[in-house]
């Protein structure tokens, strides 16, 4: 179990002076679901990315911290006791990635040339890699540097990494049945030609190979129809229930909570979380907007 702990942070965009977060507190839970919601503006986005480590945004007061148990990442490390609380803002983006932090993008890139498979495989050997190097010892590191090359060099590109091209096709097949997706996909370039739908489903899958302790998804759910909308939230639902993942689901509408019921659901407005309930809360959102929020809160619309 893992726990994201946000408190009094906040943030203003790095080349300027505008504050966009006023004091976020928020917790995420290994295996909860959160949903975020709120009107344009009021910082659902900048969270995610703050979380994340984007450099656009420098945070100015308040800390993002990640609570790990012993054992987390399994047999394979072991975490000591100084080492189950990490501070994110003193780590870079492929740090907090190998900790267990996951970004799902709301518009995912296109890159052209690289495929599903190695896109996929190379990110989980680059997370293994680095989480292994955040967790060992001097003496560890010592002896690595007297080991000379970690494999053959004469093993190639293909075989590179702790997880090799076999181990990790079993790998995939088994993440995208789980999704149930097409198997498809894995032979065409990363989102080339993808469907908004396709992309959504992609972010989902990276997530299902990465195993995250929390993962959070920034309006995942916008452009998709129906059909889409049902499978993204499957495989989101699966996230929790198959990995035991934390999910905080960022989202403008209550549509994708009727397939994704969130354990709980938080407003935000003017860079605050300024209310947090039960699934129902959502609900009265969708009936009757944000303006009532404000006036519960603050006393005026």
């Amino acid at each position: 179990m893992a726990r994201l702990e946000l408190s009094n942070l906040h943030a203003e965009v790095a080349e300027g002076d505008e504050q966009i977060l006023e004091g976020v507190d928020l917790e995420v839970q290994s295996g909860e679901i959160h949903a975020l919601m709120g009107p344009n503006g009021s910082g659902k986005s900048t969270t995610a990315k703050v979380i994340a480590g984007h450099p656009a945004y420098e945070v100015t007061e308040g800390e993002v911290l990640l609570h790990l148990e012993d054992d987390e990442f399994g047999e394979d490390i072991e975490i000591d006791e100084d080492q189950r609380t990490w501070n994110l803002l003193d780590l870079e983006p492929n740090e907090r990635a190998a900790l267990g932090i996951f970004l799902g993008f709301q518009y995912p890139a296109e890159i052209e040339g690289v495929t599903m498979t190695n896109f996929l495989r190379t990110a989980l050997n680059a997370k293994i890699e680095e989480r292994e190097e955040l967790f060992e010892d001097e003496e560890d590191e010592a002896e690595e540097e007297d080991d000379g090359f970690e494999s053959s060099p004469m093993e190639g590109p293909a075989d590179e990494g702790e997880v090799g091209v076999a181990e990790f096709q079993g790998i995939l097949q088994e993440k995208m049945e789980q999704l149930d997706m097409d198997e498809k996909f894995a032979q065409r370039y990363l989102n080339a030609g993808f469907s908004g739908g396709e992309k959504k489903q992609n972010e989902v899958l990276q997530a299902a190979i990465l195993e995250p302790s929390v993962a959070v998804l920034d309006e995942i759910d916008s452009g998709l129809d129906i059909d889409r909308l049902q499978d993204v939230s499957s495989g989101i639902n699966a996230l929790r229930d198959e990995q035991g993942t934390g999910i905080l689901q960022i989202t403008h509408y209550q549509r994708i909570l009727d397939y994704v019921e969130p354990d709980h659901v938080h407003v935000m407005l003017d860079g605050q979380i300024a209310k947090s309930g039960g699934p129902e809360l959502a609900e009265k959102l969708e009936d009757k907007g944000y303006d009532w929020v404000r006036e519960d809160v603050y006393g005026t619309a």
